[in-house]
């Protein structure tokens, strides 16, 4: 089977927010982790965006897609989470190598959670979830619930990275829980 050419246009900003839109997956993908930290994982749309409730990161999920949508198409995605991973190897020492475009020596998610803690704003990580939508939108799948379930994880994992950095470093948006 022959590979098709990849289309490599900037999809507008809109686009990659509607990407996101009414999605049935992204709350158990993206939030559902973050359940030790909030119950409240589940995501309602509105019609606009997802409704931000007391004790949900409902309101980061918001955020953080318009910053995937603002970011820049990156030339090539593994770029930024490379940069990421070497950021582990030079201040955290952890024994982790790339190996044929793969990251052996951890869990490829907890590479980029622990190089993220020094990525100011979170840019290389939404640049790198921008760059994956591009690509999915490159390949017609225009919306996340579309993609296959190894890249729909490989997508979830950055932006939960996301909201987590978002609540360790105080600038989450998650409004306090009735109870508290």
């Amino acid at each position: 089977m022959a590979k098709t050419k990849k289309n490599r246009d900037v999809h507008p900003p809109e686009l990659v927010q509607q990407f996101f839109a009414r999605s049935d997956y992204l709350d158990t993908m993206v939030l559902r982790p973050l359940s030790h930290i909030t119950m409240n994982w589940e995501a309602s749309w509105d019609g606009e965006s997802y409704s931000p409730e007391a004790g949900s990161f409902a309101g980061d999920l918001n955020e953080i897609i318009e910053q995937i949508a603002d970011s820049p198409r990156p030339d090539r995605y593994h770029d930024n989470e490379d940069r990421l991973a070497e950021r582990v190897i030079a201040e955290l020492h952890w024994p982790i190598q790339k190996k044929g475009g793969l990251w052996v020596g951890a869990d490829y998610q907890s590479i980029l959670e622990q190089g993220a803690f020094s990525d100011l704003g979170q840019r290389e990580l939404a640049t790198a979830a921008a760059g994956r939508v591009h690509m999915a939108l490159d390949f017609d799948q225009t919306h996340f619930d579309d993609m296959d379930d190894g890249h729909m994880a490989m997508l979830a994992g950055p932006m939960t990275i996301m909201i987590y950095h978002r609540y360790c470093d105080g600038s989450s948006v998650m409004m306090p829980d009735e109870d508290e």
